[in-house]
């Protein structure tokens, strides 16, 4: 029915909430339905179940819709449905990434830079056709009076119809549904708009949860050998976004590390990751629990391996080049190299070679001690891989210098990675150069690892962030290395190089580092330490060699 001005249409409250969940399916779930043709197509009644699937998606979309919108909130709560909708739809229909509670915690710690690498063109469009225009039109229709009683009876049998909809779809196929509902978890990851809402409430909650925190101490035992009269200076290099399997290092057929190659590094090969994105994996890859324990509520109450070595009297440092710590650094000095005030190293983005500059000077000014210097990189961070490097590092060629990857090939992309790898080798050699100018005085260490690796389009993924369980080892597997320098006497390299295919993961990080500076507390687990596992592998050694028929002889 027209209103007196032939303008505007009315609508009931259950034509609303069916258009839009209808709009909902068929428009803003082109993630979940192609990757369940990837599944089902080619299977006996593949096509059917799709149907079938399409149709449960839609009531259990409006069951969910009715749940939420009652007539005073209706349009409101269904804009806003449409419009998370729509930058979801985006983001799951272009990368292939889910929108679950560890990606909105990954998404809450995203600055500005990085976010304005994810808006494109095509992420504009997705929100004006699936979000902005329709939510125009839902706003310019009215909606048709109705008493109490009326609506409240037509909402019972719109929940009751849709209800024994999907009842009668799942019976009549119980063995597919069971089968789908067992095997196929990760496909339900992508019904928009019910798993990004599911998500934020799962976020909202967490962090409502925690309110204040206080920080509980830990390893306030710590102390460094008083008999050690060397002093340690270690490098740790934290890298974004750099997958194991793209180190030349690591067999990659390219030459992606000209210059490591050079240093007697030990390149470790099966290191995994302890979570898929920055926000999870960098305040992991430092605080005290295994993968297994480790929540971002626990982490962000407790402190972390840089406030055990303070408490040892290590001096620490905290330079970043990307968003910020996470957390990790909150107790410790930190230098913000993302703008040219402190960063010499800067043309279209600040550059993560310019971490180092002054980093002598630094040294230099700590007249006892040991040191530890954290250097944050922007290191491979996507989709934006061409801006990661500064133009001579452009060796592999053709790239994607866009940050529309859609519009890319995969060898155009696989190019542009590369080179941030190509120049992630670079610094980490000035790195070792800077340490080397070092050896008079300290026993030096250069630590370099990754907090997660990077999907670039193999089986339609891209970016980071899929939930754990899901991920592929493109984002979980992750490079580490080690450089000794020549006064290091703590560690045979012999040994630890026998471990560099040993699996190893971000636990054995917090020991490492403790290891390195040969700290004693409560909270130290050799068990965990990478060196002490060494240790034993050359003590071991040397026993069987004493064994051996032919060292006896």
């Amino acid at each position: 029915m027209q209103d007196t001005h032939g303008l505007r249409f009315q609508w009931s409250t259950n034509q609303f909430l069916l258009a839009t969940a209808l709009f909902l399916t068929a428009f803003a779930n082109l993630a979940f339905f192609r990757n369940l043709a990837v599944t089902f197509a080619d299977t006996p009644w593949g096509l059917l179940h799709m149907l079938s699937l399409a149709l449960v998606l839609w009531c259990t979309t409006l069951l969910f819709l009715s749940l939420l919108s009652f007539r005073p909130l209706l349009k409101p709560v269904l804009i806003l449905l449409l419009l998370i909708s729509a930058v979801s739809a985006y983001f799951m229909d272009t990368y292939n990434v889910i929108i679950d509670q560890d990606m909105l915690v990954n998404v809450m710690a995203t600055n500005s830079a990085e976010s304005a690498d994810l808006l494109t063109p095509r992420f504009f469009a997705y929100v004006g056709l699936l979000g902005l225009f329709p939510s125009l039109l839902l706003w310019r229709i009215r909606i048709r009076p109705s008493s109490f009683r009326h609506a409240l009876g037509s909402r019972l049998l719109l929940v009751g119809g849709a209800v024994l909809i999907s009842l009668a779809l799942v019976l009549i196929s119980s063995a597919f549904y069971a089968a789908f509902v067992r095997e196929h978890k990760e496909l339900r990851y992508y019904a928009n708009p019910l798993t990004p809402v599911y998500a934020a409430f799962k976020y909202g909650k967490t962090r409502l949860a925690n309110g204040d925190v206080t920080v509980s101490a830990i390893g306030e035992d710590a102390q460094t050998p008083t008999a050690d009269i060397d002093r340690e200076l270690v490098i740790m290099v934290l890298g974004e976004t750099a997958r194991s399997d793209h180190f030349s290092l690591n067999g990659y057929a390219r030459e992606t590390n000209p210059r490591l190659t050079k240093y007697d590094v030990i390149s470790f090969t099966n290191v995994s990751a302890c979570g898929t994105s920055t926000a999870i994996s960098v305040p992991c890859m430092f605080d005290v629990y295994d993968q297994d324990e480790f929540s971002p509520s626990k982490t962000e109450s407790t402190q972390n391996v840089l406030d055990v070595l303070g408490h040892a009297g290590v001096s620490v440092l905290w330079r970043d080049n990307n968003s910020d710590s996470k957390g990790v650094a909150d107790r410790s000095p930190i230098e913000d190299f993302r703008s040219p005030e402190l960063n010499p190293s800067c043309d279209e983005e600040c550059r993560d070679e310019g971490m180092l500059s002054g980093l002598q000077e630094y040294i230099d000014r700590q007249a006892t001690g040991d040191i530890l210097i954290v250097l944050h990189q922007m290191g491979s961070h996507g989709p934006a891989y061409y801006k990661r490097y500064p133009p001579e590092f452009r060796v592999f060629t053709p790239t994607c210098d866009t940050n529309q990857l859609d519009s890319c090939s995969e060898a155009e992309i696989r190019n542009a990675y590369d080179n941030t790898i190509l120049y992630t080798d670079h610094v980490l050699a000035e790195t070792i150069e800077l340490l080397r100018h070092n050896d008079p005085r300290f026993e030096t260490v250069m630590l370099y690892a990754s907090d997660h690796g990077e999907s670039l389009g193999e089986s339609g993924v891209y970016l980071h962030g899929l939930p754990y369980w899901l991920a592929p080892d493109a984002q979980t597997r992750v490079p580490m290395i080690l450089w000794f320098g020549r006064n290091y006497h703590d560690a045979d390299t012999t040994a630890v190089r026998q471990l560099s295919d040993s699996p190893w993961s971000h636990d054995n990080l917090f020991h490492t580092l403790l290891g390195l500076f040969e700290v004693s507390s409560d909270v130290y687990d050799a068990a965990k330490d990478i060196l002490q596992q060494s240790r034993s592998q050359e003590g071991a050694l040397v026993e069987l060699d004493r064994r051996t028929p032919e060292s006896s002889g």
